[in-house]
């Protein structure tokens, strides 16, 4: 019986981890485009079916909450976590205007759509690309192998060159991550659209500031309480 470990699965996101390091710099684009947008009042839809909507609300809670320090909240929401409004779409509408309907009610002009899909052919994500474009929104996806429907559909694309959905959506979360990391350097480098008259940061930059203030004490000041404590 042969009880060594199969590493397959490892040597195929090795080996697809190597192509991935050349979207680096479409990483980088969308990073810091998002963080002028956002800084700006825009806001990010994303969506995604199965474990695509894993990644996707994985995103939002990064942005809304925060990726590795502390700074502002910014608007992203995921439109599949919306489990009524996705139940009476789908049943009302069809599953086709799960996400499309949802986008026309949240999307305007300015706002970013980036769709997930390890396929690039879900219904659903195509139907949402083709309204937020009618809204002039921008949108981005994250696929799998191209060309594909929804590469085709989008204003940018990433494009994971692997053969299995699992190493795609890995590859997917790595490019999350990477994407926080670059939103979360334009936003420490001031490179969010709001800048006052007189060149000093503005709201958003305040407001980084303060957030790494919070519950630290200044040298030499009080030491605060603990909770139950008086």
């Amino acid at each position: 019986m042969n009880t060594a470990t199969d590493t397959t699965h490892c040597d195929d996101l090795a080996k697809a981890l190597e192509a991935f390091r050349d979207h680096a710099p479409l990483i980088e684009r969308w990073g810091t485009e998002l963080a002028r947008r956002l800084g700006s009042g825009a806001r990010l839809l994303v969506a995604g079916n199965g474990g695509s909507a894993a990644q996707a609300q994985h995103l939002t809670a990064e942005l809304v909450g925060r990726y590795r320090e502390d700074r502002p909240p910014f608007s992203a929401l995921a439109l599949h976590a919306d489990t009524s409004s996705t139940t009476a779409i789908a049943n009302d509408y069809g599953v086709q205007e799960l996400f499309a309907r949802q986008t026309a009610a949240h999307g305007r002009p300015g706002d970013v759509l980036l769709l997930l899909s390890t396929s690039g052919a879900s219904a659903n994500l195509l139907s949402a690309a083709e309204r937020a474009r009618r809204l002039d929104m921008t949108v981005w996806a994250l696929t799998g192998r191209s060309p594909n429907p929804l590469q085709l559909g989008a204003d940018d694309a990433l494009c994971v060159d692997a053969p299995l959905a699992a190493t795609v959506q890995e590859l997917h979360l790595v490019a999350v991550h990477m994407l926080c990391e670059t939103f979360d350097r334009a936003v420490e480098n001031g490179e969010t659209g709001r800048v006052t008259a007189d060149n000093r940061p503005g709201v958003v930059g305040r407001l980084v500031g303060r957030a790494r203030t919070v519950g630290r004490t200044p040298p030499g000041g009080p030491v605060a309480p603990r909770k139950g404590q008086a």
